[in-house]
Parts: C-alpha cells; sequence; structure tokens
C-alpha cells in the first residue's frame, strides 16, 4: 500500500477529506488509470471525526474503511454512520495529532 491522498494542515476536517481525496483523483487522472485510486481505499486519521461529515466525505470518495484514534463525544454517530455505509472502522486509541 500508499498514501494515495493527504489533506494535511486545513481547518476544516470536510476540506481536508476532499482535498486528500481530490489529490488522489489528480493522480488517477494522470496515470491514466480506468479507476480511480480512492475506489475501495483506506482512509487513516491522526484525529477523530467530530462528527458524520468527514466521515461522508471520505465514503463518498470511495473508501472503504476507516481507522482513527475515537475519542469523540460523538463517537456513537459516526460508528452510525460507518455501520449505514457499510464500510470498516477500527480505533486506534490513540491520538497521534495534539494541541
Amino acid at each position: 500500500g500508499c498514501s494515495i491522498g493527504a489533506g494535511a494542515g486545513q481547518m476544516s476536517r470536510v476540506d481536508s477529506a476532499k482535498l486528500a481525496a481530490s489529490k488522489a483523483k489528480e493522480a488517477s487522472i494522470k496515470a491514466q488509470e480506468e479507476v480511480i485510486r480512492t475506489v475501495g481505499s483506506v482512509c487513516a486519521s491522526d484525529a477523530f471525526f467530530p462528527f458524520a461529515d468527514g466521515l461522508d466525505a471520505v465514503i463518498a470518495a470511495g473508501a472503504t474503511a476507516v481507522i482513527q484514534p475515537g475519542g469523540s463525544k460523538r463517537d456513537s454517530e459516526v460508528i452510525a454512520a460507518a455501520d449505514a455505509h457499510n464500510i470498516a472502522m477500527v480505533f486506534t486509541n490513540m491520538r497521534h495529532f495534539k494541541h
């Protein structure tokens, strides 16, 4: 495996997800691939998903699994969104990004 898109450093979690997907799509087009690289991908986040909107963005890009630290007050809502879209979600219980 390899990184196919990164959305680091954005103020918006949704914009970060969309930026990563956009970079992967650009790479796929440049390589003249028939299938966009995000289809069937795994999304890794160094911070938890505080709302389902960031998760929705990676699902729209084609991710089928997510790994994240968890720990949001709304983890149950994010888990419900993952379940609704039938994607796998793994919690590391370790946050790598600290303020």
